[in-house]
């Protein structure tokens, strides 16, 4: 066995920067998914009569939400001002607010699918299906996010004050902060572009 083969992670050379650039590339790659999903609900638009065919899509629930995710990025940053003044107990309350109104933007957004299959399902037309796909894989995402910050809530410390090659805090918010950006662009593409078309 060779010698580079037979070392082990602790001997690998040291880089702190290695978990935040590894969170870089995997939101860049999921970036690359919304703008593929983006562009398919554009070309379906563009190559329709009418675009929507039915109504477009009810805004009150689509600007709560938007409401709900703002707030829960305006909570992390708030944890994370209290955590740059080694107020970790108040930065851990400030991540359990941000995990409970992700919870809440979930719930909603199962209150809204559940009026808007009342009259558009994923099977009736391409809109449809483009519409569910955007918004239930965007909806994953949310979910992915929570689990990051439950994580971070379940460590004994948000910044290890060991040395370790990544910063648990910082990644999980990086990464809830753009779903929370895909959710703004969701709700001007999804629901206010299609009005502004028909007005």
């Amino acid at each position: 066995m060779s010698d580079a083969a037979s070392l082990r992670l602790d001997q690998l050379p040291w880089d702190v920067r290695r978990g935040s650039q590894a969170i870089g590339w995997f939101i860049l790659t999921e970036a690359m998914l919304f703008v593929a999903m983006f562009f398919s609900y554009f070309y379906l638009a563009r190559n329709a009569a009418t675009w929507p065919p039915d109504a477009p899509p009810k805004l009150p629930l689509a600007l709560l939400m938007l409401v709900i995710l703002l707030s829960s990025s305006a909570t992390l940053e708030k944890a994370k001002w209290h955590l740059r003044r080694h107020a970790e107990t108040a930065a851990r309350w400030w991540v359990a607010g941000t995990i409970l109104l992700g919870i809440v933007f979930l719930g909603v957004q199962v209150l809204e699918y559940r009026d808007h299959l009342r009259s558009l399902r994923p099977t009736s037309d391409a809109y449809g299906s483009i519409f569910y796909t955007i918004t239930t894989i965007h909806g994953l995402h949310v979910v992915l996010g929570l689990l990051m910050l439950l994580f971070v809530l379940a460590l004994p410390r948000l910044e290890p004050r060991t040395r370790l090659p990544y910063h648990p805090f910082h990644n999980a918010s990086l990464y809830w902060h753009f779903v929370d950006a895909v959710w703004v662009l969701i709700v001007f593409c999804l629901y206010l572009l299609p009005r502004l078309r028909l007005g």
